[in-house]
This record gives structure tokens, C-alpha cells and sequence, in this order.
């Protein structure tokens, strides 16, 4: 019997023609890299289950957002530690808060880079939920209007795009009209539209000292069984004006980002969190993966799914790899 005519190891058998046929081209144009504002100066506290991730103040983060630029990053998403908590994040809406003046930091650096700013309530309250609580319930529309005022603070001190991850019913519509009555109509908004309850965020919580005090974020975030679900809640911020929608976090969540892709025509993000960031680092620093390999392989499928931007913290090492 003949052999088939068919050899599709031709086109792999050097790395030119497996570069040249390559259906998915990774780029560092894609990257968002996440950082974690603290008050004070030369503040620069790493963070014990993110290796290489800092708690920072405003001057050091614009010294790494200048390494960031460097790299060919082309933005930066904030989260804010604030000196004081209390029950209804009043701090986040400070024009001297801890977020507001890294944005002026580094615009006054006239680096030139997007600056994005997550806007939720878990790391300004003293109860660690990402919504006011009434009677030991987290209540949605008093928190919609913290949230819409946090993001107008945001826009205010130069912020170039906002990022609510509250995961309450109707904060796009709240953010986008309270923008557009103070004549921010052209700040984008970045929705974390479909963000599960996931035991993947333990490191972050460490990072930006949001743990919830009591019980969990079940009742906001969404069920990791479901999926037609995800689906809905894109629909609903499509009709409240977002611009574009993530998906967080990535890696459980590969056909969530797909089916997103496929069915609405809107830029889509993925996060690659926290957890999966650290369990990378941790099985590398034991020799039980190549670190390299493994996180170019993950960003890649996280890409190849359909995310064209992608919020990670291997952001500034596989912009390096990337370039040799």
C-alpha cells in the first residue's frame, strides 16, 4: 500500500517552516501586566505567594512601569491598598487615594502606557466583599453608586480605561452613564463580565489584602459549573455599553473565552490569575517544569481560545522570552 501523499510533518521539521505556518503568533502587544499600589515611599514589598510581585508605592510603581514600557507592554492595570478600610470603601473615592495618585505618577512620568484601574470595593473595605453590606447581606444597587463614583475618580486623575470586577447586576450601565455626565464619555470600560468563584484568586488576596472576613463570593460571582450563563452576563453588559469583556481567570475557563469569541464580536480579555501564576512558579523553583516552555504553552492556548488581551504577571518575563 502506497503511503498516504499527506505528511504533515513536512511543515514542523525546522523551526522556520513551523514559524512560517504557525496559526497563533503570541505577542507582548496583547499583555496587560497587573500591580499592586501601597501607601508611603521606596515601598517595595514582595509578596510571599507571588514570587516576583510586589506591594509597591507610587514611586516604585512608575520605576517598574518604566521597565514595563521598555519591554514593549503596552499597559498596566492597578489595585489599590489603601492606609484606611472601612465598611463602605470610602477611601477608593479619594483624590488623594492610594490608586489616584499612582495614575498621576505616572502620567507626570509621561511614560507611555495605558493606564487601567480595577474598580471594586474588596480592598477598601474592612469586611473584604466587593459590596456594601445591609442587614449581613451584600446589597447590589448601594454599592452600583460607590463603584460609578470610584471609576469618575479614577477617570479624573487620568486613567485611560476603567475595570469594575465587582460582579454586580447592572455596574457598567452606573460607571457608563456617571463618565458620560462628567464628560469622560470616551473612557472605555473593561468588564470582568464572566468572573467565577474561583479557588484560584488565594494569592491575590494575599497581594491586595482582600480577603473576605466572613463567608464567601458566591452570591455575586458566578458558579464555575456554569456556562450559558456566561453568556448572559456579556449580553447584559453589551446592553449597558461595555467595550470590552474579560473573562476571569483563564486557564478552567478556556471554553468560556471561546464561546465569548465565537458568538459576540467585541474585543475579549482573559486573566491569568493568581493562582495559576503561583503554581507555576512553585513547580518551577522545584524542577519539575521548565518555566520557559510552560508559560509561553499557557499564554499561547489562552490566546489560541480567543483572548486578545491578556491580564497576566508572567506578563514582563514572556515579553523577555518573546524577544530572543
Amino acid at each position: 500500500m502506497s503511503f498516504p501523499i499527506d505528511r504533515p510533518r513536512r511543515l514542523r521539521r525546522t523551526e522556520a517552516l513551523r514559524g512560517l505556518v504557525r496559526e497563533t503568533r503570541l505577542s507582548a502587544a496583547g499583555f496587560i501586566y497587573p500591580m499592586f499600589v501601597c501607601p508611603g515611599n521606596k515601598v517595595r514589598k514582595e509578596v510571599s505567594s507571588m514570587p516576583g510581585i510586589y506591594q509597591q508605592s507610587a514611586d516604585q510603581i512608575v520605576e517598574e512601569c518604566r521597565e514595563v514600557e521598555a519591554l514593549g507592554i503596552p499597559g498596566v492595570i492597578l489595585f489599590g491598598l489603601p492606609e484606611k478600610k472601612d465598611a463602605r470603601g470610602a477611601t477608593s473615592l479619594a483624590v488623594d487615594g492610594v490608586v489616584q495618585k499612582a495614575i498621576e505618577a505616572i502620567r507626570k512620568a509621561k511614560l507611555n502606557l495605558l493606564v487601567i484601574t480595577d474598580v471594586c470595593l474588596c480592598e477598601y473595605t474592612d469586611h473584604g466583599h466587593c459590596g456594601v453590606i445591609e442587614n449581613g447581606e451584600i446589597v447590589n444597587d448601594a454599592t452600583l453608586e460607590i463603584l460609578a463614583e470610584q471609576a469618575l475618580s479614577h477617570a479624573r486623575a487620568g486613567a485611560d480605561v476603567v475595570a469594575p470586577s465587582d460582579m454586580m447586576d447592572g455596574r457598567v450601565g452606573a460607571i457608563r452613564a456617571e463618565l458620560d455626565a462628567h464628560k469622560f464619555e470616551n473612557i472605555p470600560i473593561i468588564s470582568y463580565a464572566a468572573k467565577y468563584c474561583s479557588g484560584f484568586y488565594g494569592p491575590f488576596r494575599e497581594a491586595a489584602e482582600s480577603a473576605p472576613k466572613f463567608g464567601d463570593r458566591r452570591s455575586y460571582q458566578m458558579d464555575p459549573a456554569n456556562s450559558r450563563e456566561a453568556m448572559k452576563e456579556v449580553e447584559l453588559d453589551l446592553e449597558e455599553g461595555v467595550d470590552v469583556i474579560m473573562v476571569k481567570p483563564a486557564l478552567p475557563y478556556l471554553d468560556i473565552i471561546r464561546g465569548v469569541r465565537d458568538r459576540f464580536d467585541i474585543p475579549v480579555a482573559a486573566y491569568n490569575v493568581s493562582g495559576e501564576f503561583s503554581m507555576v512558579k512553585a513547580a518551577a523553583q522545584n524542577h519539575w517544569i521548565e518555566e520557559k516552555r510552560v508559560v509561553l504553552e499557557i499564554l499561547t492556548g489562552i490566546q489560541r481560545a480567543g483572548a486578545q488581551i491578556i491580564l497576566t504577571y508572567h506578563a514582563k518575563d514572556a515579553a523577555r522570552w518573546l524577544r530572543s
